[in-house]
């Protein structure tokens, strides 16, 4: 085992074999924060960006839902489990979870400014982890390579052509 740095109780590292890499969600910056019908409004803002910067990965659209009254936005958010994407004071992303014998991830989305930092990594964690011991089944667009990599990556499997599902071990 290699000696301790006696001031921070951290391993040294012989020069030239220590790695860094870059910052990614959750190194002090990045939080997910759980949603109710009181914050909405917040759903509404990720729900119509999302909307727009990836229509065909969603099966409503921005037309459906820009002019929606404030009730329609309330009783979306207070039947799902939301969680937001907060990446330096700013909402970056966002996932609903529905409750039932299995969960359904829904809504998944991560603004491009952010993507490629972790957020979706930790989205798609904070959704397995509320979910516990239920399996989580979700639907990915046929061409949505990126976002089939994602779950690939947290141990969904496919189930059909636009289906996948995670079953705890």
């Amino acid at each position: 085992m290699p000696p301790s740095c006696p001031s921070r109780g951290l391993p040294r590292v012989p020069w030239g074999r220590s790695r860094v890499r870059a910052a990614r969600f959750g190194d002090d910056r990045g939080v997910l924060e759980v949603i109710g019908e009181d914050e909405w409004a917040r759903w509404r803002a990720l729900r119509l960006a999302a909307l727009l910067d990836a229509p065909a990965a969603f099966t409503s659209t921005h037309a459906e839902w820009v002019g929606a009254p404030e009730a329609r936005w309330r009783r979306r958010v207070a039947a799902t489990h939301n969680l937001v994407a907060v990446l330096d004071g700013a909402d970056v992303g966002m996932v609903s979870a529905a409750d039932g014998d299995e969960v359904d991830l829904l809504s998944l989305w991560v603004a491009p400014a952010a993507r490629g930092r972790g957020v979706g990594d930790a989205l798609v964690d904070g959704v397995v982890r509320w979910a516990g011991t239920r399996a989580v089944r979700l639907e990915v667009a046929a061409g949505n390579a990126r976002a089939r990599a994602l779950y690939l990556r947290h141990g969904f499997v496919a189930r059909g052509a636009r289906a996948l599902v995670r079953v705890p071990a």
